[in-house]
C-alpha cells in the first residue's frame, strides 16, 4: 500500500461518505481551518442528482445559516405553514405555524448536496476524492487509525490514508458500520410490515402543503418539491414490484385515497421515478468505536413516515463537528465522548414520533376494526384539542429538543 497522507502524522479527520452528514462535517472543519478528506463511491454528478428527502425543519436551516451554508437554500426553498390530513372523506388542515411560531423549508436533498460540495470543494478547497473503492478502516482503537481505499485514479493500487479520527457518513449500505465489533454493537430494528411506492411526478402540487390521506385502501402522500415537481407516496405490500403499478392505477388510488369533500381534483403528469421502499427502522449503539464515529444513516435509519431522515443526519454532523473542533483545537475531549449520548436523545425521539404518526396513517387500512377505530380518534383528537394539536406541531417541527453544542 502507497501512503496517501497529506503529511507524515496524517490528516486529522477521514470523512467516509459525501452525503448531507459528511459534507456538512467537511464544511465546518475546513472552516476551522482543520484538513479532511471526503471519500465517495459515486461520482460528484451522481451524488448531486439522486433522488432523497426534501424536508428540512427550521432549526437544521438556522444552524446551517450560521454556518455560512444555507444562502441557496434561502433564497430557492419553499416555506411549508401548514399539512392537511384526510380521512373520513373530509379535509382537515392543521397550521402548525400558528401554533409554534415555526415552519418547514422544502429544499430537495440533491440541490443541498450540489450547494455542500461545491462549497466545500470548489469555494474551500476541500479534499474530496470520487469513485474510491474498496474501502476499508483500519486500527480503529488505536490513536493513530486509517482508511485505504483503491480507486481508477490509483490504477487499482491501493492507497491508504492515516488519520487522527474518522466519520462514518456513508449510509446504511456503507462499509463503516460494518467497522464496529459485533460483540460490542447492538442494532435495535423494527420492520412496519408495509412497503410505500414512492413516486416522483412531473407535475405542480396539487395543493400548497403536504397531504396525509389515512384511507382504509392505505396511506397516500402529496409532498411538493418545486412548482414543477411532486413527490407522492403509496401504501403497498412490501416488496411489492413497480411494474405492478402503471400510471393509470397510481393515480387513479391516489385519487381515492386522496380524495375528500370539496378537494379539487390531482394534477397529473408523467411519473419519473417509482420504486418500493420497504418501511423499517434501526438504531445502532453506541454510535462511536475507538475512533471510528457514526453519523447519519450509518448509525440509524427513521423511515420516512415522518421526513426525518435528513435532519437527523444534519443534527449528527453539527453535534460531531463541535466535539471534533474541541478535541482537535483545545485537547477537550468531552464531546466526543458525550456525542452518541446526545444525537441518540434526539434519534429515540423521532424514532418514537414515527411510530406514533405511522399508525395514525396507516391503522384505518390495518384490516382490524379496533385499531381502525382508535386511529380516526387519535386523528380527530389533533382538530378538537389544541393541546394535542400544539404537541403534534412541536414533535413535527423537531422544536422539542433544539440543537445545541455538546457540552
Amino acid at each position: 500500500m502507497t501512503s496517501d497522507s497529506p503529511t507524515r502524522s496524517g490528516v486529522p479527520v477521514v470523512i467516509v461518505g459525501a452525503g448531507p452528514a459528511g459534507l456538512t462535517l467537511g464544511n465546518l472543519l475546513r472552516a476551522a481551518s482543520v484538513d479532511c478528506v471526503v471519500l465517495e463511491t459515486e461520482s460528484r454528478s451522481f451524488i448531486e442528482r439522486r433522488p432523497r428527502a426534501g424536508v428540512l425543519e427550521e432549526w437544521a436551516v438556522r444552524a446551517l445559516e450560521r454556518h455560512g451554508l444555507a444562502d441557496q437554500l434561502l433564497k430557492r426553498a419553499e416555506r411549508h405553514t401548514a399539512c392537511e390530513f384526510r380521512f373520513d372523506g373530509e379535509r382537515h388542515r392543521l397550521p402548525y405555524h400558528e401554533l409554534t411560531g415555526r415552519h418547514h423549508f422544502v429544499y430537495p436533498q440533491p440541490l443541498l448536496v450540489t450547494d455542500l460540495v461545491r462549497e466545500y470543494a470548489d469555494v474551500r478547497g476541500g479534499d474530496i476524492r470520487f469513485h474510491v473503492q474498496d474501502v476499508r478502516l483500519h486500527d480503529l482503537d488505536t490513536d493513530r487509525p486509517s482508511v485505504s481505499y483503491t480507486s481508477p485514479e490509483t490504477g487499482g493500487e491501493r492507497r491508504v490514508l492515516h488519520c487522527g479520527f474518522v466519520a462514518g457518513c456513508d449510509g446504511a449500505r456503507g462499509v463503516t458500520r460494518a467497522a464496529l465489533p459485533p460483540e460490542r454493537t447492538r442494532i435495535a430494528r423494527h420492520d412496519y410490515g408495509i412497503g410505500w411506492l414512492a413516486l416522483l411526478a412531473e407535475a405542480p402540487p396539487s395543493s400548497d402543503c403536504v397531504l396525509f390521506g389515512c384511507h382504509p385502501r392505505g396511506f397516500a402522500g402529496h409532498m411538493p418539491r418545486s412548482p414543477e415537481v411532486t413527490r407522492y407516496y403509496l401504501q403497498c405490500p412490501p416488496g411489492d414490484d413497480p411494474e405492478h403499478w402503471p400510471e393509470d392505477r397510481v393515480w387513479a388510488e391516489l385519487q381515492v385515497r386522496l380524495g375528500a369533500a370539496g378537494a379539487p381534483p390531482l394534477t397529473r403528469g408523467p411519473l419519473i421515478e417509482k420504486r418500493v421502499l420497504d418501511m423499517h427502522d434501526y438504531v445502532v449503539e453506541p454510535m462511536a468505536y475507538g475512533r471510528l464515529y457514526l453519523a447519519g444513516d450509518a448509525a440509524h435509519l427513521v423511515a420516512p413516515i415522518a421526513a426525518k431522515g435528513m435532519n437527523l443526519a444534519l443534527h449528527d454532523a453539527l453535534l460531531l463537528a463541535d466535539a471534533l473542533l474541541a478535541r482537535l483545537t483545545e485537547g477537550d475531549g468531552r464531546g466526543l465522548d458525550g456525542y452518541a449520548e446526545a444525537s441518540l436523545r434526539r434519534v429515540w425521539d423521532y424514532q418514537e414520533f414515527s411510530q406514533w404518526l405511522s399508525e395514525a396513517y396507516h391503522g384505518a387500512a390495518a384490516g382490524d376494526a379496533f385499531r381502525a377505530g382508535t386511529t380516526v380518534a387519535r386523528l380527530r383528537r389533533l382538530f378538537t384539542s389544541p393541546v394535542a394539536a400544539a404537541a403534534f406541531a412541536e414533535q413535527y417541527l423537531g422544536t422539542a429538543e433544539r440543537y445545541q453544542a455538546v457540552p
